[in-house]
């Protein structure tokens, strides 16, 4: 591990990284646009030259070389000296401003990057107060380059990170820069849109306003937006994401740093997949029917009325071997926890309950990216259109037990092997088979948990609402077996409970559900549970 002198501190830094991202990793503020440690190094916007001590050619003693170099392009060395608060510095980083914002437009207030633009950051940090620039500016106009995207080029610095992004991570190269000098623009190739499947990651990157996203413009003012830690549900990868939100709704989602599963990157499918949250026909209340009467009971009274109703439906099934009837079909988009707790109130009312997983939506195959040349993947896009397969396969292996596939339940629930099930969704669109409906018919109780109507809620005799995920807490298992920990963003529906809470009262625990607690619990049988992966926070002015 190389140590180097910053400002006249001496640092430890990891070996072969620029000076830049040892820096920035080590709490100094060094402005950078061109810079990200995802992408290759262009060295563009000068903003981050440093002076560094090199050898004088005479003497051959260690001095301050009398020419500013780029620290985002000079890997550190051993013994190396460095400074970024030097008069010479300094100067340097108010006249790059000063051009930067030559031909800015002076329209932050109605910018949607406003609040979380570098621009305004570094122009307030590193700039001048006032502008020297009385000529008129050039208007470059607004283009619409995809069907999620627009580019406002008059705000552009010309960092190039979105053309390297779609060359580099993407692999489709649809932007490109075009023109020469200060004609210089970025630009689609003519008749290829920014359309590939994770270009909503160069609005990400864009350090100031100029690549938008369509579905966020103008509903917003990022200051209001809370943010809560959560994992994208979309596929088996498990990104890491921020859910931004704000009375009470979601309003983007955003990738969070988590090295070893998504890095820097989310997909388009999970960027924008969440709005059935906000689908006016989901399920929000608890839901009795006897025959063809409906009761909404409070939710204290759900305990006793589930045990009242398992113990009449095995008692009324006329079978023999009554409390083996009973059988639980848990779904990959519960958490961890949630599984748990629901195997747990089944295996007490039975210990010899049948239990299984629901369908595992696919869709295709596995997407490489970048695409087509041959290099290491950078960012995949699963088949697997769920985030905890893995997860309910190790609680149903923790079970022990009857497990069956979904198929031989459903088999044998057609044979009117079972007196009550509990079946759980939470599927973002319609799962349910055709068959498993049929099937369902023959079960003389059954409880139906799920976010959205179908045919099994409207047969259910107990309909219970489920909460999406981005109102619910727990841990899900991506496909590399990394257990994740995601948080609640948003407060249940109206009238609903969050499933974690009701599932943790049913299964006979007192007060209020936390899912660390409920980890802890299960690590006494789950070794699993003990270690959950937590993403190291990155470096607080990297960007």
């Amino acid at each position: 591990m190389p140590k180097i002198i910053i400002d006249g501190k001496p640092i430890d830094c990891r070996d072969g990284v620029p000076v830049l991202q040892a820096a920035l990793e080590a709490g100094w503020d060094v402005p950078h646009y061109c810079y990200h440690p995802a992408l290759s190094i262009v060295a563009s916007c000068r903003l981050c030259l440093m002076e560094m001590k090199q050898p004088d050619p005479k003497t051959k003693e260690l001095v301050w070389s009398p020419r500013l170099v780029p620290s985002c392009q000079t890997p550190v060395r051993e013994g190396m000296e460095v400074r970024f608060d030097s008069p010479k510095v300094v100067s340097n980083q108010q006249h790059c401003m000063e051009y930067f914002l030559v031909n800015h437009p002076l329209d932050c207030p109605v910018c949607d990057q406003a609040g979380e633009c570098y621009l305004q950051d570094y122009s307030f940090k590193f700039g001048h107060a006032t502008s020297r620039m009385v000529e008129a500016k050039t208007v470059n106009p607004k283009k619409d380059i995809g069907s999620k995207t627009l580019l406002y080029q008059d705000r552009c610095v010309m960092c190039s990170r979105c053309v390297r992004f779609c060359n580099e991570v993407a692999g489709h190269g649809e932007l490109c820069v075009v023109n020469r000098g200060n004609h210089s623009e970025i630009d689609c190739f003519p008749g290829i849109p920014l359309e590939n499947p994770l270009q909503g990651n160069v609005v990400d990157i864009c350090p100031v306003g100029s690549l938008l996203d369509k579905d966020f413009l103008m509903k917003q003012r990022v200051w209001m937006l809370k943010s809560a830690d959560s994992i994208c549900t979309g596929c088996s990868t498990g990104c890491a994401i921020h859910i931004d939100n704000n009375e009470g709704q979601v309003w983007r989602l955003k990738p969070r740093y988590s090295p070893g599963v998504n890095d820097f990157w989310m997909c388009d499918e999970g960027r924008f997949g969440w709005k059935f949250i906000n689908d006016p026909q989901r399920i929000t209340k608890l839901t009795l029917r006897r025959g063809n009467d409906a009761e909404y009971p409070d939710w204290s009274e759900l305990p006793t009325v589930l045990k009242l109703r398992f113990d009449q439906a095995v008692a009324g099934n006329g079978n023999g071997d009554g409390h083996g009837k009973i059988a639980a079909v848990l779904s990959p988009f519960m958490s961890c926890e949630e599984a748990w707790l629901l195997v747990q109130f089944i295996r007490a009312l039975s210990p010899t309950a049948t239990l299984a997983m629901g369908p595992i939506p696919t869709a295709g195959e596995d997407q490489n990216f970048p695409l087509g040349n041959g290099a290491k993947p950078k960012f995949t896009i699963r088949a697997e259109k769920c985030p905890n397969r893995r997860g309910i396969e190790l609680i149903l292996k923790a079970a022990g037990g009857d497990i069956v596939a979904l198929e031989d339940f459903t088999k044998r629930a057609a044979k009117a092997e079972f007196a009550a099930a509990w079946i759980v969704g939470g599927y973002p669109s319609a799962w349910v088979p055709k068959d498993l409906a049929t099937a369902a018919s023959h079960i003389r109780l059954v409880v139906a948990q799920d976010i959205l109507p179908n045919d099994l809620t409207a047969a259910a005799a107990i309909v219970l609402p489920a909460c999406a995920w981005a109102e619910r807490e727990g841990t899900f298992i991506n496909h590399d077996n990394k257990l994740q920990p995601f948080s609640a963003a948003l407060p249940p529906p109206e009238g609903a409970q969050r499933d974690g809470q009701y599932l943790y009262t049913a299964a006979g625990h007192p007060g209020l559900y936390r899912a660390a607690k409920v980890r802890e619990l299960m690590s006494a049988t789950i070794p699993e549970m003990k270690t959950p992966h937590i993403p190291p926070a990155p470096p607080e002015h990297m960007h």
